[in-house]
């Protein structure tokens, strides 16, 4: 299976992307799990993994499933970065809102050639961001992980801004994006109910902020920089100290 991205059977595709995100999140990639989320049968994805590991793609490891090798990230870097070049152009260039880009993008990752993939690179300014802060691997199939937490993490009264959202799912993206809750966006926590209740968060700066109630669900999926200082919450919050002795 030694052949261009566009030469690839679809399933094959998704198939690597798959594992690899399976991967980044720390879960196990079983049969069954690839199975269903694939929405194909288990003896499918079994005949997958043996033609993967043949070529060398992926490795069995005892309670894990399988892994990609070297060789098997490399393929999967290619996948992953016709996508995301195509989900920045789509967003960028055509005006497909965030939540509607990663289906067109499935479609037409699996038929650019690699001369059109150079292309866009150099029409979009040579990236390294796709519309929902994932990162988009190098020509040579680097890729820089982008270093955060999750906003279900921050406590309350910390500030972030919004590094990457990493679920795909359209009715949630389209949510979020009504919250504001973009890449780039300022988010602070302004109070968490108890047992595992919503977060109370504030989104945007100057007068742009509005106030929300968000899931914790929803929330372990957005990563966010570490939290930040604001010097004058934090001056208003000693001299309310002071006042108060």
């Amino acid at each position: 299976m030694h052949k261009p991205i566009q030469e690839l059977a679809p399933r094959i595709s998704d198939c690597l992307k798959l594992i690899y995100s399976m991967q980044e999140h720390g879960q196990k990639v079983s049969t069954s799990a690839i199975s269903e989320r694939l929405g194909v049968s288990d003896a499918t994805v079994t005949m997958m993994f043996k033609d993967f590991a043949a070529a060398g793609w992926v490795e069995h490891v005892p309670y894990h499933g399988v892994r990609l090798t070297p060789v098997g990230e490399r393929k999967a870097m290619e996948v992953i970065r016709h996508h995301r070049l195509l989900e920045l152009y789509l967003a960028r260039q055509l005006g497909y809102t965030w939540d509607k880009v990663h289906e067109e993008a499935d479609r037409l990752e699996h038929v650019i050639s690699e001369e059109f993939e150079d292309k866009l690179d150099e029409l979009l300014g040579y990236p390294t961001v796709d519309p929902h802060g994932d990162p988009i691997p190098s020509k040579d199939g680097v890729i820089a992980l982008r270093q955060g937490q999750k906003l279900s993490q921050l406590k309350e009264g910390q500030a972030a801004q919004v590094l990457r959202v990493s679920d795909q799912n359209s009715e949630k993206l389209c949510y979020l994006g009504s919250l504001g809750l973009y890449p780039d966006a300022r988010v602070e926590v302004l109070s968490r109910a108890p047992f595992g209740g919503p977060l109370h968060i504030r989104v945007g700066t100057g007068q742009q902020q509005a106030e929300h109630m968000l899931g914790v669900e929803l929330a372990d999926h957005i990563l966010v920089t570490a939290p930040v200082h604001d010097e004058k919450k934090v001056a208003a919050q000693a001299e309310d100290k002071g006042e108060q002795k």
